[in-house]
């Protein structure tokens, strides 16, 4: 078990095992290995389709056993420079081709369909441009009908269906 610091200098045992640290073989840190898997995910979602950041943390937290939604999101607010080495050339992507160095950030949402506040008129615009199906309001991604599970390549459902 770890101890976790406090700023008295006590340290109270920890059920929870190290988030980060070296990974035998794999040349990455371990904030590294969630970022790549995260931004790797990512690049897979498909234009018209979305995830929220819970249910991106939920299929990577399955094979690397850590992390959560605001992890992804400090990995999606960081991708354009910090982790911008991560995305490998050529990685996999559903759909058109994307640039090497895309990750369809626009794409990720909260569990109520928002995209990032700072940043909302853009993704807005992109998921439009996508044909990403929005609420009423245009203000969010409706994820009934738009989101997207690893594995699922059906188009986004029609929600008069």
């Amino acid at each position: 078990m770890e101890t976790s610091a406090r700023p008295d200098g006590a340290g109270a045992p920890s059920a929870q095992a190290p988030r980060t640290g070296a990974i035998s073989g794999a040349g990455l840190d371990g904030a590294e290995e969630y970022a790549a898997a995260v931004l790797a995910l990512v690049r897979q979602i498909p234009p018209g389709r979305a995830m929220t950041y819970g249910l991106i943390a939920e299929i990577v937290a399955e094979s690397l056993h850590r992390g959560g939604p605001r992890q992804v999101g400090q990995v999606m607010a960081g991708s354009g420079d910090r982790y911008a080495h991560l995305v490998p050339d050529g990685a996999a992507v559903v759909g058109p081709a994307q640039d090497d160095h895309t990750v369809p950030w626009w794409r990720v949402v909260n569990a109520a369909g928002a995209p990032p506040a700072r940043h909302a008129t853009a993704a807005l615009d992109a998921l439009r441009a996508e044909a990403t199906p929005l609420t009423r309001d245009g203000r969010r991604v409706a994820l009934r009908e738009a989101i997207w599970f690893p594995g699922a390549d059906s188009p986004p459902r029609d929600p008069a269906a």
